[in-house]
C-alpha cells in the first residue's frame, strides 16, 4: 500500500537481551535510582559473557579516584580460551559513566550513605551494559515486611482468580 510507512527492521544483537540478573540485590536493598553504565571487558571476557558464564550475586561497585569499578563479578573463562593469556575470573572491571552521573553518585554515596550495587547485565546495540542501583540497605524487619507483602499479593491474586 502506498501510504503505509515502513517499519524499521530490528537487527540481531540490537535488542536489550538480559545476560545476568542480581536477584539478591532486590532482597537486600531498597533500590532508589538506576543508572546504565558501559563496562570495560577483555576479549576472553566478552566471549564468556556471550556464553552467559557470569555471576553478579557477590559483586559490588566502588568509586576510586572519580571512577567507578565493579568488584567481585565472576566471569568464568571458556575452556577454549587462548593459552597465552591467564584469565582472572574476579578481575576488577572499570565502569563507564558520564561525568555528571559519576559526580551525582559520588555525592550520594559519600554524604547520604547509599551503596552502589549491580542489578543486571545486558546487551544494548552489541555492547555489554551494567544496570547500577543506588541503594540503601534493608534491615531484617524490612526484609520480612517485603516478603509478607509479596505473599499477600500472591494470595490476593489467587483469591481473585478463584472468584
Amino acid at each position: 500500500m502506498p501510504g503505509m510507512a515502513k517499519q524499521p527492521k530490528k537487527k540481531a544483537g540490537s535488542s536489550g537481551s538480559t545476560i545476568a540478573l542480581n536477584k539478591k540485590a532486590k532482597h537486600e536493598y531498597f533500590i532508589e535510582d538506576r543508572f546504565e553504565a558501559g563496562i570495560v571487558l577483555e576479549g576472553w571476557e566478552v566471549k564468556s559473557v556471550r556464553a552467559v558464564r557470569i555471576n553478579l550475586t557477590e559483586s559490588y561497585i566502588t568509586i576510586k579516584h572519580g571512577e567507578a569499578f565493579l568488584f567481585g563479578a565472576h566471569i568464568s573463562a571458556l575452556p577454549t580460551a587462548s593459552t597465552h593469556i591467564s584469565p582472572d575470573p574476579l578481575r576488577t572491571r572499570k565502569l563507564l559513566l558520564h561525568r555528571r552521573e559519576l559526580d551525582r553518585l559520588i555525592g550520594q554515596v559519600e554524604r547520604k550513605g547509599y551503596t552502589l550495587v549491580p542489578l543486571a547485565m545486558y546487551w544494548k546495540k552489541g555492547m555489554a551494559k551494567v544496570e547500577i542501583g543506588l541503594a540503601k540497605g534493608k534491615k531484617q524487619h524490612d526484609k520480612r515486611a517485603t516478603e509478607k507483602d509479596r505473599d499477600w499479593q500472591r494470595d490476593k491474586q489467587r483469591i481473585l482468580k478463584a472468584i
